[in-house]
């Protein structure tokens, strides 16, 4: 199978070429493709990704937001499975091979990354934990699945997948209404346990507290609207 990863970039000049040399070193040996969405960044992120080789650099305009830039990286995407990486280092392409074995071997056609499954990570905030528990168990509650992190950053998907849905969201609440249509949509969804290593606000964490609000709404939402 031909592998795409699709990166959704704003404002990472100080994390990006080593995640590009990351994902690398992760897909050697494999049919894959890295496709990177700028999303109008304004650090000199264009021009350290204007300087990498061997990727597919599309760039907006303007910042649009996270879902906005993986519609892009989705439809210029050519691979039979698709991953979702951010640009940050907090999540580790060293954990591939475990996202892809349940596409591969033909048990799922989504896979979830979930940071609460028992791999090793950066102790992070309390706060957060406790909004990503709530949003994650209401996104159960509407969609009937059991994931234990909905709010993961990734996300695998056997290109069918991504064909038969309309992503609708611009923003971080991209995750609950992709988790909610492949839901409705009755797709096999996996999880397995990954690394992470989060990130402080100081060292430039971006989802906020409107973010965790506009999630609560897309889960409500996308219970009832395509």
């Amino acid at each position: 199978m031909k592998i795409s990863v699709v990166i959704p970039v704003f404002n990472e000049r100080q994390t990006i070429a080593e995640v590009v040399a990351r994902v690398r070193r992760a897909l050697e040996g494999r049919d894959a493709e890295i496709v990177v969405v700028d999303d109008g960044s304004t650090d000199g992120t264009p021009e350290v990704l204007r300087s990498l080789d061997g990727l597919r650099l599309i760039e907006h305009g303007r910042n649009q937001g996270k879902g906005a830039a993986l519609r892009t990286g989705f439809a210029a995407a050519t691979g039979d499975v698709v991953i979702v990486q951010d640009a940050d280092l907090e999540y580790d392409p060293r954990d591939y091979p475990k996202l892809l074995e349940p596409i591969e071997d033909g048990r799922a056609d989504v896979v979830f990354g979930s940071r609460f499954l028992g791999g090793p990570h950066r102790v992070f905030f309390f706060w957060h934990f406790i909004a990503n528990k709530l949003l994650t168990t209401l996104s159960n509650m509407f969609t009937n699945l059991n994931l234990s992190d909905m709010e993961t950053g990734y996300k695998v998907f056997r290109r069918p997948v991504l064909e038969r849905i309309q992503l609708r969201c611009d923003r971080f609440n991209f995750e609950p209404e992709i988790t909610a249509k492949v839901a409705k949509a009755g797709w096999r969804v996996y999880e397995v346990p990954i690394s992470y290593s989060g990130r402080t606000y100081d060292e430039g964490k971006k989802i906020g507290a409107r973010d965790g609000l506009a999630a609560l709404w897309a889960i409500i939402k996308f219970r009832f609207v395509d």
